[in-house]
């Protein structure tokens, strides 16, 4: 059996491939296209892809082969699923294991943006400190300031767990269910997204992006926002309207923000990065060694039990079982 690999994992993963199958693995530092996904997939029975590629109808259409899809991240809407669960093909994603990873990278944001850290290393290395002065680089208070989770699944509660119990803030949340594990263990309360915004000091984006979160802050939202306020995005982009979010960074409507995923990425919206109360990382929120591998040994191991005739264990679509 083939399998489609559309970039290079850690080994370990690789590896447990290779000793099973015939693995292609794309050869190039970058994204495929869509259109070399389409002539490599013709012949494979398994595609382990990123959440950056298209996995279209088109793209499912050119495999008949095609038995497994493992996308090398929590998110899955780079994917036809409707599409993929017709043709009888699995689809599986790397769910829990990258939570703690990426609740760090928000607070590392968070952190960064409020006490203004990377302007500070920038201003130190262009050699213009001359020593400690009253109002040099104020930013923002943390400790006891209240943080509004948008989205309250595992990495929200992670990331809601930490201002709680490590910084004494008062927790508000949205989400589609109340989260009594959450309330019990910390005090976070759930909230209308209005009074979230208005009394958070801090805002987290921690939701899936679906047709209903699109654009969910906005210019509204975010005058919505304490000018003190801080927001903070690790989940996807289009949540944000960018455009929006340069306006309001430019006119002082909020305080700063902290960027590890974009409307249009890798694009930036026009004048982004030249804000300096904007933090900009690389969609990096799952960037540790550690959580890579292992996300590359769980993508490896749904593919081999697919393809073995069991069921994956982060199997996204389990209806197709029944077909």
């Amino acid at each position: 059996m083939k399998i489609l690999v559309t970039r290079k994992i850690p080994e370990a993963g690789l590896k447990l491939l290779k000793e099973r199958f015939e693995v292609e693995i794309n050869p190039h530092d970058r994204n495929m296209t869509k259109e070399e996904i389409i002539d490599a997939i013709k012949d494979k029975d398994g595609l382990l892809c990123l959440l950056s590629d298209p996995i279209t109808a088109e793209v499912i259409d050119a495999a008949p082969n095609l038995k497994v899809i493992a996308n090398y991240a929590v998110g899955y809407n780079n994917i036809d699923v409707q599409t993929a669960t017709e043709r009888g093909i699995m689809v599986c994603n790397t769910p829990g294991v990258l939570t703690e990873a990426t609740a760090d990278l928000a607070w590392a944001l968070l952190m960064a943006v409020s006490r203004r850290i990377v302007e500070s290393d920038h201003y130190v290395r262009a050699g213009k400190f001359d020593g400690w002065a009253p109002m040099l680089h104020l930013g923002g208070d943390i400790y006891g300031r209240t943080l509004g989770v948008i989205g309250m699944g595992r990495i929200g509660t992670a990331v809601a767990r930490r201002g709680a119990l490590g910084f004494n803030m008062k927790v508000l949340y949205t989400a589609n269910s109340p989260k009594p594990e959450a309330e019990k263990e910390f005090g976070a309360k759930k909230v209308s997204l209005e009074e979230l915004l208005r009394e958070s000091d801090y805002v987290s984006i921690n939701c899936s992006l679906t047709p209903e979160t699109k654009y969910m802050i906005g210019a509204r939202e975010l005058r919505m926002m304490k000018k003190t306020a801080y927001l903070i995005n690790t989940a996807r982009g289009p949540v944000v309207d960018e455009k929006a979010l340069v306006e309001a960074l430019k006119e002082g409507i909020i305080a700063g923000a902290g960027l590890d995923v974009y409307e249009n990425e890798p694009e930036l919206t026009p004048g982004l990065a030249e804000l300096d109360n904007v933090v900009l990382t690389a969609h990096i929120g799952s960037a540790t060694s550690e959580t890579r591998t292992k996300m590359a040994i769980m993508n490896a191991e749904d593919i081999i039990a697919a393809l073995k005739g069991r069921k994956p264990k982060n199997l996204v679509n389990p209806e197709v079982l029944t077909k």
